[in-house]
């Protein structure tokens, strides 16, 4: 449940379309930070969900057809900028997933987790907003390089 919802919502993030185009860490984070998504995963885990810049995440997850849909709230700090990867440290997990983006369109992505592209990835479509995942304003910073960032009043 834990190694689905890192895949899921870390939002998180090789094998794309041949039009993917791969981001870089600065690059994800000005194309999801702020942003809902939509995600559906090679293993049927599917959800919503928005990535702050601090680095945590709201959303919901749904892990197969006939499950609950469960609301998933990821504390600051959860997702960070790891060189060119996107790591998330998530707690009951022995190690710490890092995820590759690659932009499949304007408004979509896949996040595979790095060495797993074939496996473990999800494709993330950009949602309007929806009740209840609006926006958190004072945590509009961008990420910053392995540290979560201060908050400020700019807006995006």
């Amino acid at each position: 449940m834990i190694a689905r919802l890192a895949v899921g919502v870390a939002l998180l993030l090789a094998a794309g379309p041949a039009v993917a185009q791969t981001m870089n860490a600065e690059a994800a984070r000005k194309f999801v930070t702020g942003k809902l998504f939509a995600f559906n995963c090679v293993d049927g885990s599917r959800g919503l969900g928005r990535i702050y810049a601090d680095g945590s995440v709201i959303g919901t997850i749904q892990t197969n057809a006939s499950s609950p849909v469960r609301s998933v709230w990821l504390p600051p700090g959860t997702l960070r900028v790891k060189g060119e990867a996107i790591c998330a440290s998530l707690k009951g997990l022995s190690f710490e997933p890092c995820f590759s983006l690659n932009r499949t369109s304007e408004q979509t992505f896949r996040a595979s987790v790095n060495g797993m592209g074939m496996i473990a990835y999800c494709d993330f479509a950009r949602r309007m907003s929806v009740a209840g995942l609006g926006g958190r304003p004072q945590l509009s910073d961008p990420l910053t390089r392995d540290a979560p960032a201060a908050a400020t009043n700019e807006r995006r």
